[in-house]
């Protein structure tokens, strides 16, 4: 199985390769990522075994009915269509794109690619989603 100091492995090539992207640790097993590029938005890996969980706050819900419906709507249809292996959902009062990673047999291939799947689908839904974030 995956352990901690795997994770951490796995996010130093992230940041040493290709994808340049940041991390720092805030607490232990708890990481954001600072992906490079047009996204402004980290992602929180987040080591809890069995698993690990790759996570996005992408913006918070309308507080209109007509426009949170509007774009739970879209966000079904993005799941359905979109997203291979992730989801959007709400928590609390916030959007967020997750993806769950078994620990047991994962390796960094399959690391990396969930984390570029994430990013590369909020990128080219963003220019969307932001027409329902409230000012």
């Amino acid at each position: 199985m995956v352990t901690r100091e795997d994770i951490e492995s796995f996010l130093d090539r992230l940041a040493s390769e290709g994808g340049g992207a940041s991390y720092t640790e805030v607490e232990p097993g708890l990481w954001i990522v600072r992906p490079t590029g047009a996204l402004d938005l980290d992602v929180v890996v987040h080591y809890s075994p069995p698993v690990v969980i790759l996570r996005m706050k992408v913006m918070n819900v309308p507080h209109t009915e007509s426009a949170a419906s509007s774009l739970n709507r879209r966000l079904l249809q993005l799941n359905a269509t979109d997203l291979v292996h992730g989801s959007y959902g709400i928590e609390r009062e916030s959007i967020v794109l997750t993806e769950a990673l078994e620990l047991a047999h994962l390796d960094y291939d399959e690391f990396l690619s969930s984390y570029e799947g994430m990013t590369l689908a909020l990128t080219s839904h963003l220019r969307e989603l932001s027409g329902y974030r409230e000012s």
